[in-house]
């Protein structure tokens, strides 16, 4: 019987090879507080150019209820989704261990929106009736907010709940204002022949916006897995910031029934994304969101800001 005889460097060469073998991919499921959306471009950009792929990560989008998905995450079942920073403040309130852990709005997105009344200050909006899609989500907050910041007691401006119809009931009269996306029904009431007039809640108080949110669990005992998470979705953020047209054309793929008028909702959508460095949270906005929330009574109780965000995964590109 013939033995075959391996010299003792080839040995170790085969050994080391076998052991170059490429890791299994981390599985990730990242829940969006939201339907597929050409606001979720910058994610659907990461995993198109395999950026995801090349940290090691296999992604696979989800979509909810944003209050459940921080209920999810805050109780470990489920690691990472992008939400709302108020609903960071307000899960932590709640003693949900949520950490927000990259900023994707660095600018908080809605605004009220008139097509007769010239507003140049929120007081311009005294005297009108204002519609809202309810007295809840993002919209509702940046309404409270924009009340706040320029001392107007809240039942001194009617608001009417509208529902999502607000381009409708704007250029139907129904009401006189609506609080609305920024980057979205002007956009449409532009494509319209329109041109609103518009005051930003985030010139009157800087909130803090949407981020991509994890727990305390995952960053004590897999930091690794949040910082390749981080490095590739800010990737896919730049890239679409750089090339709004190409991250267009990549989320038609995930966002089949997109028609070609949400490209400029997508061109809207990216001075609300521009941060410096990219993904940075601003330790002020946190105070000044706790402190607006506590004082409108959407919180009960303060909280450590410092325990609801870090900026530690943030580098540069």
């Amino acid at each position: 019987m013939k033995r075959w005889c391996i010299p003792l460097a080839l040995s170790i060469s085969l050994a080391a090879c076998r052991g170059m073998a490429s890791p299994k991919p981390s599985e990730i499921t990242l829940a969006m507080g939201y339907i597929p959306n050409v606001q979720f471009a910058p994610f659907y950009v990461a995993l198109e150019k395999g950026y995801f792929a090349q940290e090691g990560l296999k992604i696979e989008f989800d979509y909810g209820m944003e209050t459940d998905l921080l209920s999810l995450v805050g109780q470990g079942e489920l690691r990472f989704a992008v939400a709302s920073g108020d609903q960071v403040i307000l899960a932590r309130s709640q003693g949900l261990p949520v950490v927000y852990v990259m900023t994707y709005y660095k600018r908080f997105p809605i605004a009220v929106i008139s097509l007769e009344v010239p507003l140049e200050e929120p007081r311009d909006l005294i005297g009108h009736r204002v519609g809202t899609p309810g007295l809840y989500g993002a919209n509702y907050i940046g309404w409270r907010a924009l009340l706040y910041a320029a001392g107007i007691p809240e039942g001194e401006i009617p608001l009417d709940s509208i529902g999502y119809t607000q381009v409708a009931s704007l250029t139907e009269g129904k009401v006189e204002a609506a609080v609305v996306y920024a980057n979205n029904e002007p956009v449409q009431l532009r494509q319209e022949g329109y041109e609103p007039h518009t005051l930003y809640v985030a010139d009157y108080i800087d909130l803090v916006s949407n981020g991509l949110i994890t727990n305390e669990e995952t960053i004590a005992q897999h930091p690794d897995l949040v910082e390749r998470l981080v490095r590739a979705s800010l990737r896919g953020l730049q890239d679409t910031i750089e090339d709004p047209e190409a991250a267009f054309e990549i989320s038609k793929k995930y966002v089949p029934e997109m028609g070609e008028a949400q490209l400029s909702v997508l061109q809207e959508t990216i001075p609300f994304w521009r941060s410096e460095p990219l993904g940075y949270s601003d330790p002020h906005a946190w105070e000044a969101s706790q402190r607006f929330m506590l004082d409108v009574g959407l919180i009960d109780k303060e909280t450590d800001v410092r325990e609801m965000f870090t900026n530690q995964f943030i580098t540069q590109l």
